[in-house]
């Protein structure tokens, strides 16, 4: 008999997209996977390109006690319903919402991974209650898995959870990097330049991009303050926005989007459904973000050759080295990003240096492969230490 894995996040797209492929893996080394999320098409994805069962339970993203027990209830009666010997979870509301139904049900194995935490950027009465709440998960949690050394540093320093509860996989990231898509090979010298002449991008440019939602705490802020210095000082300097306006959620300032709309330099192209070509056509990544768990656009952004701008920050501060793949500023620096950009734009030699490490440093370290084995080897070993036979040990993808 397989043993099973439920896996939950809070909504389908990241059970779809921060873990594609980890479910079929797990699939093939012997488990029996269900993926748990809120119903929608990205659910139905999951079913149809993983291989694996899906089952839709309605979480809310935002504070919502009643309909947060009734999330509570129904995942209750899941794990009483398929008996799983594993329980992991993704994202905050999953978290709470797994773990303590696990925990209620009885799960021998409950884990849970932290990719960021929304409560840094929290204050008042707020951050005590989300405080509360992530407490409540790792301690219904038997492991607590934060996807970078600097979440892990935080959990720690805030006192959320004993410290024999964590652990980074591998060298952090949640599913790794697929090195093998996201390369430029894929794109021949006549489709990109095409993409540049539809973009009114020439040969001549130094392209610098973003790509991500497009909202205050992303430092786009301070981007466009920054782009704008430089593209006074210098010719030939582009900034790439690819991802979607949130102006509900975190807008951004009225200047910022002025300038969006105005600088013939600043390109937005909205959300893309394949960000390699953007990458293909740029330079280098600039991700000014306040907070992140493990980015993947940075990831991303490396194995396409690119080296980063980023800000001092868990995750981002992992996969960047200074001075090795990118350049490390502080976060909401106007005046670090402004000298970042005209370093590489000015200095040939440091930023072809960068480029030639950048995809390196990432198949290296965060090749998808390697993190998928890490995960199965911690499968395994606390498989072993609950007592059940692990009826595989292939740790070849």
């Amino acid at each position: 008999m397989k043993l099973k894995i439920l896996r939950i996040t809070t909504v389908p797209v990241s059970l779809k997209k921060l873990l594609e492929g980890q479910h079929r893996f797990m699939t093939q080394q012997g488990f029996d996977v269900i993926g748990v999320s809120s119903k929608g098409r990205d659910l139905e994805a999951v079913r149809d390109n993983e291989g694996v069962a899906v089952v839709a339970l309605e979480m809310k993203r935002t504070i919502a006690p009643l309909a947060d027990m009734v999330s509570l209830w129904n995942f209750y009666k899941l794990c009483k319903k398929e008996k799983p010997t594993i329980v992991h979870s993704h994202t905050p509301k999953a978290g709470v919402v797994g773990m303590l139904g696990a925990k209620l049900a009885g799960v021998p194995i409950r884990l849970h991974t932290v990719a960021g935490l929304p409560l840094m950027e929290a204050t008042g009465v707020k951050r005590k209650l989300l405080d509360f709440v992530e407490k409540l998960t790792y301690r219904c949690a038997t492991n607590v898995y934060p996807n970078s050394n600097g979440l892990y540093d935080f959990i720690v320093e805030n006192k959320y959870t004993d410290p024999n509860k964590l652990k980074v996989i591998g060298k952090g990231s949640s599913n790794g990097i697929n090195t093998a898509f996201f390369d430029t090979s894929h794109f021949s010298s006549e489709q990109l330049n095409l993409l540049k002449q539809d973009l009114g991008i020439s040969p001549e440019d130094f392209v610098f991009v973003f790509v991500g939602r497009l909202v205050g705490d992303k430092g786009i802020n301070e981007l466009l303050k920054a782009f704008v210095l430089v593209s006074k000082a210098k010719n030939n300097i582009k900034l790439l926005l690819v991802g979607d306006f949130e102006a509900a959620l975190d807008p951004l300032e009225t200047v910022t989007l002025s300038e969006i709309n105005s600088n013939k330099d600043v390109i937005s192209v909205g959300f893309q459904p394949d960000v390699r070509p953007y990458f293909a056509i740029s330079d280098a990544l600039v991700f000014p973000s306040y907070r992140e768990g493990f980015p993947n656009v940075v990831m991303q952004a490396g194995a396409m050759g690119l080296p980063s701008i980023v800000t001092n920050i868990n995750g981002c501060n992992e996969i960047i080295i200074e001075g090795e793949n990118g350049l490390i500023v502080p976060v909401k620096d106007v005046g670090a990003i402004y000298r970042s950009l005209l370093k590489l734009y000015e200095d040939n030699d440091y930023f072809q240096y960068l480029k030639n490490n950048a995809r390196r440093m990432i198949t290296e370290r965060y090749e998808q492969k390697l993190v998928w084995n890490a995960l199965l080897a911690e499968y395994n070993r606390l498989l072993v230490d609950k007592g059940f036979t692990v009826q595989q040990n292939n740790y070849n993808v």
